[in-house]
C-alpha cells in the first residue's frame, strides 16, 4: 500500500564549528586547538572559526651575520635558497676616511682615494633572484 508519503530522512546535524575537514577542533582554556596549526587566542567578539592574521612588513637583516662575504640564506621576499651577491657602497667609514686624508693635507684630489677602496665601503646584500636587498654590512 502507497499511502503517498516518503519516509522520513534524518541526517546529522553540523557540528557547532566545522573545523577544516579531517581536523577535530575544540576549545581549550580561551584557546582555539587544532592539530597541525598553531594556537590561536580566542578573541571575544568574533564567532569560533574566524581566523584574524596579523603580518608584519618584511625587514632588512642588519647586523645579522652578513659580512663582507656573500651568506647563504633562504630569502625572505620570494623564499627562494640563495647565495647573496654582494656590492659596495660608500658609508660612514668611507667619508671620514676621506676627512682624515684631506686634513692631512690631500685636498687636492687625494682625499677621493677612500671612495675608491672596497675596504672602506660598506657591503650591500642582495637577492639574485628577486633582486631585493637581504642585508647590509655597515663598517661603521
Amino acid at each position: 500500500m502507497d499511502t503517498g508519503k516518503q519516509p522520513a530522512v534524518t541526517q546529522p546535524a553540523p557540528p557547532a564549528y566545522p573545523g577544516p575537514s579531517g581536523y577535530e577542533t575544540k576549545q581549550a582554556g580561551g584557546y582555539l586547538v587544532q592539530p597541525g596549526y598553531p594556537v590561536q587566542p580566542v578573541v571575544q567578539g568574533q564567532p569560533p572559526g574566524t581566523t584574524i592574521i596579523h603580518t608584519q612588513p618584511a625587514q632588512l637583516l642588519v647586523g645579522m651575520g652578513f659580512y663582507e662575504n656573500p651568506v647563504a640564506m633562504t630569502c625572505p621576499y620570494c623564499q627562494a635558497s640563495i647565495v647573496t651577491a654582494t656590492t659596495y657602497e660608500p658609508g660612514s667609514l668611507t667619508w671620514i676616511a676621506c676627512g682624515g686624508v684631506a686634513l692631512m693635507g690631500g685636498w687636492l684630489g687625494c682625499c677621493l682615494i677612500p671612495f675608491c677602496i672596497d675596504a672602506l665601503k660598506d657591503v650591500l646584500h642582495n637577492c639574485p633572484n628577486c633582486k631585493h636587498q637581504v642585508g647590509v654590512y655597515r663598517r661603521v
